[in-house]
């Protein structure tokens, strides 16, 4: 006899939506998945471009463990660590692991500031480590203010489980979207008005979507404001290392050492390796603290989200090689320029432009405003489903990252090599040039008084397909 499982047996976390896979940005997963591009299996397939991965220096990677088999405790030159690494850690992690990411963190940020290695708490990676901050800066019903756009993964790192809301700080393209003083003074304000306890402020640094890094002032200007409101700073510097060019990654452990009025029990910082050293599956995140209480807190939460005590292995040998990070660093920065220039260069060559203000990150932010049948999230939608379904490619829509300005996508362009890139340039480009043509033709034809029609309700009534191969999420069902 088979027995179906009766939904009201299970929690509200577990039958709700908190997690926020019902939207575009995972249908774009989705989609990919159903269809992965190959390059000789399916290469009509979906190329995967809404996926923040770092793939363009494992070559390094690959030579450094072939060159360093002890560092590995699979391995028979590692065997003799076996026993001692396998056997249980506790949660403060092992010492040499927290000493390398202490200096590696460093590094990636000029040797300009130092680590402390007794306040780095390890989770499983920056989705756990994001959660753990939550937990024990907030309670259910407070929040966190947020600059969007921004990360739609956050949405379900900070709230799902926790309770917290996430309130949007609206900023805006005609800035660059920078983060600026009245934007974080009006959201602020918005939450009061509504009784909501703000808790705190979380930035990315450098930006995930944008690219781009946040400049000096804007970061006195945001640690004046939380020590104003006396809420807590959450830096996001995932990415603190995919600083391609100038100007230079500034770090909120430089500016709080700095003569700064700033109270540091208020000031935390979330890092990992997924994206600097491309090692998203290794699920090493870190919360660096400089309030006590947090460091202590947060170190007993981390029983839940540890480490395995073999990768802490692996990466404290790797980090600590001090001639090979030095390579990595460099090489890593230099190959993401050059992926960057190409890139934008490519789509350049046919009239679209990215935020002229990137300099970091693995994406670009495009702007394709104006490709939209109408300036709006229906418009986005529209046209997000036409470069899914018909271009055939994973690139995600500026309204899953809470930007209030249609048209905006970002798009990913380190997780791939060099031939697939030439081949996602050239469906673009395509794409395009056949929207460029079908507008000359419509408008000949209007200008001759033959046909009057639009040219927008063209390009999309014979593009778009009825049948799309993607889940639709709820918010695509309701907005097309």
């Amino acid at each position: 006899m088979v027995f179906k499982l009766n939904n009201q047996l299970l929690s509200k976390i577990a039958t709700g939506n908190g997690h926020g896979e019902d939207s575009p940005y995972f249908d774009g997963w989705k989609a990919y998945d159903e269809d992965p591009y190959h390059p000789t299996k399916n290469p009509k397939g979906v190329i995967q471009m809404g996926l923040a991965e770092n793939q363009l220096c494992f070559d390094l990677i690959q030579e450094w463990l072939k060159n360093n088999p002890k560092a590995s405790i699979c391995t028979p030159e590692g065997a003799e660590e076996f026993r001692d690494i396998a056997i249980f850690q506790d949660y403060h992690g092992l010492p040499e692991f927290r000493n390398a990411v202490a200096k590696f963190m460093a590094k990636g940020r000029g040797n300009r500031v130092t680590f402390d290695p007794d306040r780095i708490v390890m989770s499983g990676g920056a989705t756990g480590a994001h959660e753990m901050v939550a937990f024990c800066l907030a309670d259910p019903g407070d929040a966190f203010l947020v600059p969007t756009p921004y990360y739609p993964g956050f949405d379900r790192d900070l709230r799902w489980r926790t309770g917290v809301q996430l309130i949007p700080v609206e900023c805006e393209s005609s800035n660059q979207f920078k983060v600026t003083r009245k934007a974080l003074e009006d959201a602020y304000d918005t939450a009061q008005l509504d009784n909501i306890r703000v808790k705190g402020l979380l930035i990315t640094n450098p930006s995930n979507p944008l690219g781009t890094i946040l400049d000096r002032e804007t970061l006195k200007s945001i640690v004046s404001f939380v020590n104003e409101k006396n809420i807590h700073l959450v830096c996001d510097e995932i990415y603190a290392a995919t600083v391609f060019s100038q100007p230079d990654f500034v770090s909120i452990s430089e500016i709080i050492e700095e003569e700064v009025e700033c109270n540091l029990d208020l000031i935390h910082i979330v890092y990992s390796l997924s994206k600097d050293m491309g090692f998203p599956g290794f699920r090493v995140g870190i919360i660096y603290s400089y309030n006590d209480a947090v460091v202590s807190c947060a170190r007993k939460m981390s029983s839940f989200g540890l480490v395995s005590s073999q990768t802490q292995h692996l990466i404290a040998s790797m980090l600590s090689d001090d001639e090979f990070v030095e390579k990595f660093i460099m090489q890593n920065k230099k190959r993401l320029a050059t992926r960057y220039s190409s890139f934008t260069n490519g789509l350049a060559q046919v009239g679209i432009k990215c935020l002229k203000t990137s300099n970091a990150g693995l994406f670009v932010w495009m702007d394709l405003r104006r490709l939209l049948k109408e300036q709006t999230i229906e418009g986005e939608i529209a046209l997000w489903r036409v470069i899914i379904n018909n271009v055939k490619l994973n690139v995600s829509p500026g309204s899953s990252f809470r930007c209030t300005e249609p048209g905006w996508f970002r798009v990913c362009f380190a997780n791939m090599d060099d031939q697939t890139m030439e081949v996602a340039l050239s469906r673009i480009k395509t794409f395009i040039l056949k929207n460029k043509e079908a507008k000359m033709s419509v408008k000949k034809l209007c200008w001759q008084g033959s046909l009057k029609l639009s040219f927008s309700s063209r390009i999309y009534d014979e593009i778009i397909s009825p049948h799309s191969p993607i889940p639709h999420s709820p918010l695509v069902r309701a907005r097309t």
